[in-house]
């Protein structure tokens, strides 16, 4: 099989290598149910080593770094509450912490979890955190720009491995919310 972006030599349906991802993820993958076809979630192995965003592109192919999209974890505080959110966005942009972000959560504070608390909290390795398979009362914030893209590469819950999916299958994700503007450059 061939990836629809990228030079990956091994590409195969995420639902025939379950094995290989962290088990909420496999998980999501086994039990999904979104519009998009389930064969149309691909995992690719690659190098651990090379997970990082800007040495994945270049390593795996051109247009990488514009096809892929980071899983940030934040944290929302308003008095004594917190709220840990998910923030899927163009590897080529950030994330708008204190504006857009801030907003749709209602808090006063918000900032990046500190890599312990996201690896703890989401059961997955820093470095390949991923939309699939994360907490259920987490919510799942998707930069609007995300969704527009064929194919998007995102984090396998480990560091070794990628996921190639539909970028309108992450607005398909439960809990996932669509927002304009959570991605800026």
């Amino acid at each position: 099989m061939r990836a629809p972006i990228g030079n990956f030599d091994s590409v195969r349906p995420a639902a025939e290598c379950l094995d290989e991802l962290v088990p909420p993820v496999a998980e999501a993958v086994r039990t999904w149910r979104g519009a998009v076809p389930v064969e149309q979630l691909l995992y690719v192995d690659t190098d651990p080593d090379k997970a990082d965003t800007a040495v994945f592109a270049e390593t795996y192919g051109p247009g990488l770094l514009e096809a892929s999209a980071n899983c940030v974890v934040a944290v929302g505080k308003r008095g004594q509450s917190v709220t840990l959110a998910a923030c899927v966005v163009l590897s080529t942009t950030r994330v708008d912490v204190n504006g857009t972000l801030r907003r749709h959560l209602g808090v006063r504070k918000a900032s990046f979890a500190p890599m312990e608390l996201a690896v703890g909290e989401s059961g997955m390795e820093y470095g390949g955190i991923t939309p699939f398979g994360l907490p259920a009362d987490w919510p799942l914030l998707v930069d609007s720009a995300v969704v527009d893209v064929p194919y998007v590469v995102v984090g396998s819950g480990r560091r070794r491995g990628k996921l190639l999916v539909p970028g309108k299958a992450l607005a398909e994700l439960p809990g996932a919310t669509v927002l304009e503007g959570l991605g800026i450059s």
